[in-house]
């Protein structure tokens, strides 16, 4: 894999991807640590976790609710990204939990928005990976959410958000456009409180910003939310108004065990006026 890299990018030097390798920056797509040695193998996904200057730290902590030999679900809070993305390296659920628990493999099996708070399930090690990642690919995981918006007397809950999302012009944003289906949102009531309400909210399909769009659409955008229906400029994050949307509770039959799993975050919004 090291000659594979040095032929590959020949402005990096050869001492220089041997060192990343050292310190685990280098991995496959599975999670597992690429070292200079390994035998090369054609048409597999390797990611390098490139060094980011002046990364700014995220002063919010994550928890971990559950860990087995197969599972770790995590409780992330606000503005932390899940995985590597943009300026953020260290600073991710992904590689807090890697460097905390030791484990060099943890890779997520599915995500939230780093604007979204609540749980997050990764996968230990590959071998059993699949069976949790089909999960998500066949609707078979029960998710809710909770959000605080606008209280709207005139809209007749429960209902169902049915529509098409695509990526919108700006490549932050979704948007719905005519065509066939392919995002659905489940939207009911728990309880109003002035002018805002807390929503519950049940995804059956995982579309990018799906609930954002969906409740932008009803004329209920998210409390604090910084893109829809409005785009906020580029580096205005206000750690004193986080996103009022929390992924709040997973359900699932361990394909493994056989057994019913169901996790909650401990995490609450605030619903005030």
């Amino acid at each position: 894999m090291l000659a594979f890299f040095v032929e590959r990018f020949p402005g990096v030097a050869r001492d220089d991807w041997r060192q990343r390798m050292a310190q685990g920056l280098v991995v496959d797509e599975h999670g597992g640590q690429v070292g200079p040695q390994r035998p090369y193998q054609a048409h597999l996904r390797i990611y390098y976790y490139r060094a980011v200057a002046a990364e700014a730290p995220i002063p919010f902590e994550e928890a971990v609710l559950f860990q087995d030999a197969h599972l770790v679900v995590a409780d992330k809070p606000h503005f932390l990204p899940v995985v590597p993305s943009g300026n953020y390296l260290q600073q991710t659920l992904l590689l807090r939990l890697r460097h905390k628990l030791g484990l060099s493999e943890l890779t997520p099996i599915h995500r939230i928005d780093r604007d979204t708070a609540g749980l997050v399930l990764f996968s230990v090690q590959g071998d059993t990976r699949a069976h949790y990642h089909q999960l998500f690919a066949r609707r078979q995981v029960s998710k809710r959410y909770e959000a605080i918006a606008p209280w709207r007397d005139d809209l007749r809950l429960p209902l169902v958000r049915e529509s098409r999302i695509v990526p919108a012009a700006h490549f932050m944003l979704q948007h719905e456009v005519s065509g066939a289906v392919n995002a659905i949102t489940h939207l009911d009531l728990l309880e109003v409180h002035g002018a805002l309400a807390r929503y519950l909210l049940r995804p059956l399909t995982g579309k990018r910003h799906q609930l954002r769009v969906h409740m932008a659409a009803l004329g209920l955008p998210i409390v604090g939310d910084g893109l829809y229906p409005t785009l906020s400029p580029e580096g205005q994050i206000d750690h004193q108004r986080p996103l009022q949307l929390l992924a709040r509770s997973l359900e699932f039959v361990d394909p493994l065990s056989g057994r019913t799993r169901y996790f909650e975050s401990r995490r609450r919004l605030a619903l005030q006026p």
